[in-house]
């Protein structure tokens, strides 16, 4: 799929998708209409080698590989587990604890504790004379000595990244700019940046928090993106490296080394976009995705063939995302979490989680604490004698139980089944909250979506969570270990552009928005063609935040296709009453962000390859049976080889 290719390097591309506990790859040829798929363990300290390792257990060729794209959990794990790199920041004189006071909220809405370290610490965290006004008027120019010094000061303490970011820098970055030439002078390394380049958007603290997190993984998934382009390289790989981000859209591993925190939610991301795919070829259009993986399960949302989006996340309280991305909810909830009685006598489930290593006690690697995953083999849904991917070996099912009687079943007086049976019912009822949570709450009647459960857990469970939300219909994806990595092939490139206008409705100049707009447009055509993706088709599309006037929170507008005032107040007032019910006709209305979002559609993949052959029948898929507990009973279960 490279753009300067062809042959037969041009018919190969690899989807890679790296978990907390497994690493999955999926290998489509186009050339002979083969795809081959492996699910290696994750190696968390070694990732690059872990992801070499299984293009080798898919038997890629890497030779022959055009592109190879790449969903990502490096910088969510850097920054769940604060191991991120030492950043500084310079900034305005006056706001050096924007990082801190955030929007004053807290851990626990009604708790009087609670406790937050920004990734930047306050002595990293420094001070230079400037101001520009809200209007782009340059106040005061910065002073290039202080931030020189300011430069010396951070490198000295020992940061390994810096960013800056300035005050109303969106609507003018003269001052940052002039700043980041001085501090590119002084800086040992490419890390550093201004916050207007990587969010070009009004609100202090969401602007400072992302170019923060940005700065705190350029180093971690930077250094990572250049191991394995190495190591790619000298396995013979010639191809396209590419990243999902948490849009679900792609881009290249040097875009992703400059803007890291747009693969904050990557392999997710990737899962999700291969659902809605698999859902519409099947004819469904409204689909709940139930991604449980070894460590998570992640729920989105998929209303008439588009995925529930976002502007705004947090990766973790504090740690505030301003960026497009895939709506997903996420509980720590998978195969590998742990099941533990509390001091309460209460059954918990999660979120710590055994991983990959030493992994759930069936592994026998070490770990003797039960885990869902035990409780799935002992209750017979898991096979023992299949192995959950390349490297292990039949399952120790004794080691299952032993772990259950000892940490679930003795505290609560239960025998290995019911303590299993507990486990499983707990796990469900929290999978169940989770799809609530994203469907429920956003107005949406779940009973009208069919859930797609995948990861290496979701099929165990689905029938359960049908019951539990109220579902009529599951539809189970062919090789639902490996959804993610199926995305990882199925996304396209995608560059979201914003500008902040920040103008009331009565106000807006309909020219000069139209005249942005082709700018957007041909800003995005630019990045697709320096990108080097092989795309077939281009889409542009154009959104507006609006608000009334007073309001802080907006309601996003998709931009008609003749923006006028009239047109825009139209589209307001509908998609206002959509939101909230009804619509504030005589309250003044004002256009906060446009945002264009520029997709760049990749050769896609027939999914119709994964069908059975012509003459399979259920017959000559039966392999055996063996005694499952299902609905309070052990009863005799036919097994079939989908």
């Amino acid at each position: 799929m490279s753009a300067t290719s062809n042959g037969a390097r041009d018919a190969t591309v690899a989807g890679v998708d790296v978990g907390g506990t497994f690493t999955d790859i999926l290998v489509f040829d186009e050339a002979t209409r083969e795809a081959r798929v492996a699910k290696v363990p994750s190696t968390r300290t070694r990732e690059a080698a872990g992801f070499l390792d299984g293009l080798r257990a898919a038997h890629a060729g890497l030779g022959r590989l055009g592109a190879i794209v790449h969903g990502t959990t490096v910088g969510t794990n850097a920054l769940l587990e604060r191991t991120g790199a030492s950043c500084g920041l310079i900034t305005t004189a006056g706001f050096r604890d924007v990082l801190e006071m955030r929007r004053r909220d807290r851990p626990e809405t009604w708790g009087l504790r609670g406790t937050f370290e920004p990734v930047i610490p306050r002595d990293l965290r420094i001070e230079v004379a400037e101001r520009t006004g809200a209007d782009g008027t340059v106040v005061t120019a910065v002073d290039l000595d202080a931030v020189r010094a300011a430069a010396r000061e951070l490198r000295d303490r020992g940061a390994e990244a810096a960013v800056i970011a300035f005050v109303n820098a969106y609507a003018n970055d003269a001052n940052e700019q002039a700043a980041l030439a001085v501090l590119r002078e002084e800086w040992p390394n490419q890390h550093v940046a201004a916050a207007s380049a990587i969010l070009g958007e009004m609100r202090e603290f969401e602007r400072s928090s992302t170019a923060a997190l940005n700065g705190y993984l350029q180093p971690v998934v930077g250094s990572y993106l250049e191991a394995l382009a190495a190591g790619l390289n000298e396995a013979g790989f010639g191809g396209e490296l590419l990243v999902v981000q948490s849009n679900g859209g792609v881009m290249t591993a040097l875009d992703a080394q400059r803007l890291p925190v747009r693969t904050a939610l990557s392999g997710p991301a990737a899962g999700v976009i291969a659902a809605a795919r698999c859902a519409a070829d099947a004819g469904i259009r409204d689909v709940i995705t139930c991604d449980m993986g070894g460590t998570s399960f992640d729920v989105a949302l998929v209303a008439d063939g588009r995925a529930a989006t976002t502007q705004e996340a947090k990766v973790d309280f504090g740690l505030v995302v301003r960026m497009p991305m895939v709506e997903i909810r996420t509980i720590g909830a998978g195969g590998g979490s742990i099941a533990r009685v509390d001091a309460g006598g209460l059954l918990r489930i999660g979120p710590e989680s055994a991983g990959s290593v030493p992994g759930p006690a069936c592994y026998g690697a070490g770990n003797d604490r039960p885990t869902v995953t035990d409780a799935n083999l002992v209750l017979g849904r898991i096979d023992g004698e299949q192995p959950l991917g390349e490297g292990l070996g039949r399952l120790d099912v004794e080691a299952a139980r032993r772990a259950l009687l000892t940490h679930v079943g003795a505290p609560l007086g239960l025998d290995e089944t019911a303590a299993a049976a507990a486990v499983v019912e707990v796990a469900n009822a929290r999978l169940a909250g989770a799809i609530r949570l994203m469907s429920i709450e956003r107005g949406h009647d779940p009973a009208r979506f069919a859930l797609m459960p995948f990861g290496g857990g979701g099929a165990l469970h689905v029938c359960s969570l049908l019951r539990e939300v109220g579902g009529h219909r599951a539809l189970v994806p062919r090789f639902p270990g490996l959804t993610s990595a199926l995305g990882c092939v199925l996304a396209d490139a995608r560059h979201d552009i914003v500008h902040t206008l920040n103008v009331g409705l009565d106000q807006l100049d309909e020219e000069a928005l139209r005249h942005e707009c082709a700018a957007h447009a041909a800003s995005g055509r630019r990045w697709l063609e320096q990108a080097g993706v092989t795309i077939d088709a281009v889409e542009i599309s154009h959104e507006v935040d609006m608000a009334y006037r007073g309001q802080s929170h907006a309601v996003t507008v998709a931009l008609p296709p003749e923006p006028t005032r009239a047109s825009l107040a139209a589209a307001f007032g509908d998609s206002y009453r959509a939101v909230f019910g009804h619509a504030l006709d005589r309250v003044p209305v004002r256009l906060l962000t446009l945002r264009t979002i520029v997709i760049g559609r990749r050769p896609q993949l027939d999914l119709r390859v994964f069908a059975p052959a012509p003459d399979a029948t259920v017959a000559s898929a039966t392999r055996a049976s063996r005694p499952v507990w299902s609905g309070g009973e052990w009863r005799e279960t036919s097994i079939y080889d989908r």
